[in-house]
């Protein structure tokens, strides 16, 4: 069922075990993540359908029926959000018969496949995220590559199976996609304005969230601010990660972390073109703890389960960059860019599991060398082999 040639995607188990199970299987990500190739392929023998497609889309909606019929034992639906009354025929479809793994939709609007699901489809649906490629996804070549073209790059797929530069194809997406899908949703005027936003968002990936101060520096409304926000986060382009706290409750009211969700992307925005102006660039290490915090992030979503993640911090300085949970212990994990650990970094990851109180485990210090080993209580990982750290 599934084609060899193609990327190896991590999401592919999960998948499997989702159609096991469900009748519907939905991928959502950012558009370009790979999603519509991963479905074609893990779901070869199923017909394939674009909704993007404005013939198939008029059929289903002037006979929606007669457009269904053609697939008695299912489909792959592509961008299933652009014909929004698909959910409510499947429902029907799968209550009647619910063969598990029958029908497969993809969506790059996450807000707006998830509206159908939740709205018809809930109990019905194995729900999936795929994000550009994390590490371990990537070609041997890609692989290959030095900690600055890493996050120059970023994990978009066509940036590492077509000969391509970085810069122009990123150009183009942020045009063709972002400021499309802006528009269809938000029915933004000002494109200027909306890339201002973006290029503002990147230039405060590792921070914490500030709205008001992101809205008065573009000179929008913090109601503007916060629904453009969330256009960002639907879409699967930033992650904004909540704080730790004993009170469950209390993660919700405090101020979150911006992360972009690809480092490829957030360099373009910030004016980066060159591993060379990485190297010195202000941001290098924002940019460096993006990319771990993607890739935690990435490694959940591709094994099918929530982030379930946080930063933690104190009045005092004292902070954890990561902290989850593993059983009734903590995991805390302190991100530095830096290439040579010191002392100073040993100490801070001692640092960042003194609030757990002895609840913690070993505390992981990920840095951007290459080698890994146990030093002063603190595991410390080059920044390769974390993907691996996590799978153990």
């Amino acid at each position: 069922m599934y084609n060899v040639d193609m990327l190896d995607r991590q999401l592919s188990p999960t998948l499997e075990r989702l159609a096991r199970t469900f009748p519907v299987v939905a991928i959502t990500g950012p558009r370009q993540s790979g999603k519509t190739t991963l479905a074609r392929a893990f779901f070869s023998d199923k017909p394939y359908v674009s909704l993007e497609d404005p013939i198939e889309r008029a059929f289903a909606q002037e006979d929606p029926r007669g457009f269904l019929a053609r697939y008695p034992n299912g489909a792959v639906f592509d961008e299933a959000q652009r014909w929004p009354d698909l959910f409510s025929y499947l429902q029907g479809l799968v209550d009647r018969d619910r063969q598990p793994g029958r029908f497969v939709l993809t969506g790059s609007q996450q807000f707006g496949l998830l509206a159908g699901v939740t709205q018809s489809l809930a109990g019905r649906v194995g729900l999936t995220r795929l994000l550009p490629l994390s590490y371990g996804e990537l070609p041997e070549t890609s692989q290959a590559r030095v900690i600055d073209e890493m996050l120059l790059w970023g994990g978009y797929p066509a940036l590492h199976t077509q000969d391509i530069e970085s810069g122009d194809w990123i150009a183009s997406y942020v045009a063709t996609y972002i400021e499309r899908d802006v528009r269809q949703v938000l029915n933004v005027q000002d494109l200027a304005t909306f890339q201002r936003f973006l290029k503002i968002c990147a230039g405060r990936t590792g921070q914490l969230l500030n709205l008001s101060a992101v809205a008065g520096e573009v000179g929008i409304s913090h109601s503007t601010a916060r629904a453009w926000m969330s256009v960002l986060e639907s879409s699967d382009l930033v992650y904004l990660l909540p704080p730790y706290y004993r009170n469950f409750g209390k993660r919700l009211v405090k101020s979150p972390k911006l992360y972009f969700l690809d480092t490829g992307l957030a360099c373009w925005l910030l004016g980066i073109r060159s591993a060379e102006v990485l190297d010195v660039h202000p941001l290098r290490g924002a940019l460096f703890e993006t990319y771990i915090v993607s890739e935690f992030i990435k490694h959940r979503f591709n094994a099918g389960q929530p982030a379930d993640v946080y930063f933690w911090r104190d009045n005092n300085g004292l902070e954890a960059d990561l902290v989850f949970e593993r059983g009734p212990r903590l995991q805390t994990i302190e991100i530095k860019s830096g290439k040579t650990p010191t002392g100073e970094y040993v100490r801070a990851g001692m640092r960042s599991a003194t609030f757990a109180n002895g609840e913690a485990e070993i505390p992981w210090l990920v840095y951007a060398g290459e080698e890994s080993y146990l030093r002063g209580g603190v595991r410390l990982i080059g920044w390769r082999a974390f993907a691996w750290a996590l799978a153990e």
